[in-house]
């Protein structure tokens, strides 16, 4: 099953069908998707499930009839086992933005927290999830996959959120306080923190 986020609403591709309590259920074949999408941005739906009984398809479906935006992100520990976090738009997230030409995802993702925090020094530990968000631009759906990776590093020095992308502060945070922090942050960042 897959998780993909609409206005911080779970849209879930499936490939097992369940009692339907306060959701629906809707064939991937036959919805129309910008309308489904539609919905979601206009408040009209909470929650829905895309049915296939191909899981492998789901995905493949999704990303063919969407255009996709790839990014590379980084949940970001130093030597005290604190972890990086960014403030922007009013809410908690991690450093992460889209791939470049010529770049892997792994370059991405240190290029980006780098730019966003002033954290240097960062090293790939390993993958994490994939996450996934709609959002629209220029009137236009499109599918953000963000590719996470923990990273460690030993940097001291001063961070710097980037202006530019609204970023108001960059700190470093204990794990006891992350749950609080997580109150006020998105859907897809809390993934990333579920045992």
């Amino acid at each position: 099953m897959y998780k993909v986020f609409i206005n911080d609403k779970p849209l879930f591709l499936t490939s097992t069908l369940q009692k339907e309590t306060n959701f629906k259920y809707f064939l991937l074949d036959t919805i129309d998707l910008q309308k489904l999408i539609a919905k979601y941005f206009a408040g009209q739906v909470e929650q829905a499930y895309l049915y296939h009984p191909d899981e492998d398809f789901l995905i493949k479906n999704l990303k063919d009839r969407i255009t996709v935006n790839k990014a590379g992100g980084g949940l970001v520990e130093n030597e005290l086992g604190q972890v990086l976090f960014i403030f922007r738009n009013g809410k908690w997230d991690l450093p992460k933005g889209g791939i470049e030409k010529n770049e892997t995802i792994e370059q991405t993702a240190i290029r980006e927290v780098e730019e966003e925090t002033g954290c240097k020094g960062l090293k790939i530990k390993n993958k994490l999830e994939k996450t996934y968000h709609i959002f629209k631009r220029n009137g236009e759906y499109k599918l953000k996959i963000t590719y996470w990776f923990s990273m460690f590093t030993t940097y001291k020095g001063d961070l710097k959120g980037q202006l530019s992308e609204g970023i108001e502060k960059v700190v470093w945070v204990n794990k006891e306080d992350i749950p609080m922090l997580l109150q006020n942050s998105y859907q897809n960042i809390k993934l990333l923190f579920e045992d």
